[in-house]
């Protein structure tokens, strides 16, 4: 446990920001999900419509720092190559 007081409140901010952190990641994860399961059932049109929220949900993770940027952009590229790979 912390002992300083400054400890004390960096332990307090952060379980504030895990919850945060644990929300945005979930949402990213439920949407690229949503899209992944589309794809793998050969609804490529269906899946494009949820692309963009996918993408919303990845980026925000990744401007709070949730994950890397080059993580999000692997995520984003991946889904896309299952859309297309879906859609022939």
């Amino acid at each position: 446990m912390p002992i300083t007081k400054s400890a004390i409140k960096a332990l307090r901010a952060s379980k504030k920001k895990r919850v945060f952190n644990l929300r945005r990641k979930d949402a990213m994860k439920d949407a690229v999900k949503e899209v992944k399961k589309l794809a793998s059932a050969k609804k490529p049109a269906d899946a494009e419509k949820l692309l963009s929220s996918a993408y919303k949900a990845i980026d925000k993770a990744a401007k709070r720092g949730v994950i890397k940027k080059n993580t999000a952009a692997r995520k984003k590229s991946r889904l896309v190559k299952m859309i297309r790979k879906a859609a022939n």
